[in-house]
């Protein structure tokens, strides 16, 4: 079980999807006429609130070249737990027949996914009330209370599966307290979790299409007699396993004692050993 090497990166895709939601939200500063003056895309990054905080006690004046500029987004994850209400059939599995040439007779194979959910949280951080706040009311709308992305879960077997991201909180923080030398941060924090399924390895095998079995009577004997072989083949042969297709059954009738040899394709003497 374990020891083999896989990687999906479900995730990697599950956190670059909620990021890409709040990449593109935009404020505007009005004069006292109602007239724009100026427009701004709020810039996101991953990495907790506390990152940028430490930034601004340590210069509040931002002189430095290094200055982060507010407003701004930031986002991380938190704690990853198994989800029992969703949990599927585990023997069940997803299937799917090679495209390429060469290994056309090949499918892969993928027991079903494990459900889990991750906490994150997006932290909302500006210098005044009107920028945060139309921050906020460009996320909220979205969420009754949960927002649903679909995704590529595993581009590999053609799987592409919806994922919820729901709005659990949203709390307010205001650090106005202090003397002139202290730069305000409105901040609000919004906490979600996202239910996503984690994969394990894919497994590749040869299409069976033909079974055969035979029966022999006096199992005990040395030389068994051979009665009945009963043989079945997908209709018509040449179907994928994605394919909808029949069987044909074929029974054929023995007095001997031969067996089937798999190497060479037919019937042999049985020999003793």
């Amino acid at each position: 079980m374990l020891g083999q090497q896989f990687y999906h990166e479900t995730v990697r895709n599950v956190i670059v999807a909620f990021g890409t939601m709040f990449n593109n939200i935009q404020i505007v500063r009005k004069n006292n006429t109602g007239s724009v003056i100026q427009s701004m895309k709020v810039p996101l990054a991953y990495g907790p609130k506390q990152k940028y905080l430490t930034r601004l006690d340590s210069d509040p004046s931002l002189a430095n070249s290094t200055a982060i500029t507010l407003p701004r987004l930031g986002f991380e994850i938190g704690a990853l737990s198994y989800d029992a209400t969703r949990k599927l059939n585990r023997v069940q599995k997803f299937k799917k027949v090679k495209t390429d040439s060469s290994d056309a007779n090949k499918l892969d194979t993928q027991f079903m996914p494990v459900p889990y959910n991750m906490d994150i949280t997006l932290y909302a951080m500006a210098k005044n009330s009107d920028d945060a706040l139309q921050i906020v009311e460009q996320i909220l709308p979205f969420f009754q209370p949960d927002y649903t992305l679909t995704i590529n879960d595993m581009a590999d077997m053609g799987i592409k599966r919806d994922v919820p991201i729901i709005l659990n909180s949203v709390t307010y923080e205001d650090n106005y307290a202090g003397d002139f030398q202290s730069r305000r941060a409105i901040i609000y924090t919004l906490t979600f979790t996202t239910k996503f399924y984690l994969y394990g390895p894919v497994t590749s095998s040869k299409v069976i299409k033909t079974v055969q079995v035979d029966q022999f009577a006096n199992l005990p004997e040395v030389s068994p007699t051979r009665e009945q072989r009963y043989s079945v083949t997908p209709n018509p042969v040449s179907a994928d396993a994605d394919d909808d297709f029949g069987f044909n059954e074929t029974s054929s009738f023995f007095e001997d004692a031969k067996t089937f040899d798999p190497t060479s394709g037919s019937d042999v003497n049985k020999t003793n050993e």
